[in-house]
């Protein structure tokens, strides 16, 4: 019996750090989800939110506190 792996590769397609914040702009090939991530280094706090139909990656990317306050946002472990 054979077994097929298949990696689903997400790129980084931008990123900042600023005052310990990190922003990072990823997109998963296979789906074409776009995700932006935030972690602080100094709290140890993370999130990221999904880019919806619609809007601006780039808006979310450069605003990512104002849409995680618009809806609820994913925690990363």
């Amino acid at each position: 019996m054979t077994s097929t792996t298949i990696t689903h590769l997400t790129r980084e397609l931008h990123s900042r750090t600023t005052d310990g914040i990190e922003v990072r702009m990823l997109w998963n090939e296979h789906d074409g989800r776009v995700l932006v991530a935030v972690s602080d280094s100094k709290t140890g706090d993370a999130f990221s939110i999904e880019v919806r139909e619609g809007e601006r990656a780039m808006d979310v990317f450069h605003h990512p506190f104002a849409y995680a306050a618009s809806r609820t946002s994913s925690l990363v472990a």
